[in-house]
């Protein structure tokens, strides 16, 4: 979920994530209704395992346990989910496995095996990583009409990645959905 302006964090309540001063969270929740019909097609019809940073899985694992009675919940639930993470801490939420070490390298040898559809939920600083590596293989994302001016975006820094757009279609609320698949 991105902004017009390209930023990703906190796209569903002012305290996700309200690091580096960040205010403009929540900027997706008057949305999500025509999002979401598109997200659970789109996204969430097929098997698949999500890939997580720590941040954003602990995001993830204070809410969706709780959340199981929605079909977004109970798909996140059901799903393996993989943690890039430096440290070996326990991970309380069910179906999940931590990725510890260098993030390009577990990844890389986790997209080697045999196995569904694999994700990136949120993830900022993880995605950046992924990027600079090569191991982003589509871009499955929806534009707000929304600007929020500073925030962490999806393209940071000298992110550069040439893509193919293979569909696009309206929510119907004034967000886009786009998947791009690299070029």
């Amino acid at each position: 979920f991105v902004t017009l302006d390209g930023v990703m964090q906190s796209p569903s309540s002012p305290a996700e994530d309200p690091s580096g001063g960040f205010g403009g969270g929540g900027w997706a929740a008057p949305y999500w209704g025509g999002v979401m019909e598109q997200v659970r097609a789109e996204v969430m019809a097929v098997p698949y395992d999500v890939l997580f940073g720590r941040k954003t899985y602990e995001i993830f694992a204070n809410h969706w346990p709780e959340h199981g009675e929605s079909p977004e919940g109970a798909m996140l639930n059901r799903a393996r989910k993989y943690v890039a993470t430096s440290t070996d801490r326990e991970l309380a939420w069910e179906n999940s496995v931590a990725l510890v070490g260098d993030a390009a390298d577990t990844v890389g040898r986790l997209k080697d095996q045999d196995g569904p559809l694999l994700q990136v939920h949120g993830s900022g600083a993880l995605i950046q990583t992924l990027l600079a590596n090569g191991l982003i293989d589509e871009f499955r994302l929806w534009t707000f009409p929304v600007v929020v001016g500073a925030g962490k975006r999806l393209f940071a820094g000298d992110a550069a990645a040439a893509l193919t757009l293979v569909k696009t279609a309206p929510a119907g609320n004034g967000a886009v959905m786009s998947i791009y698949r690299r070029g």
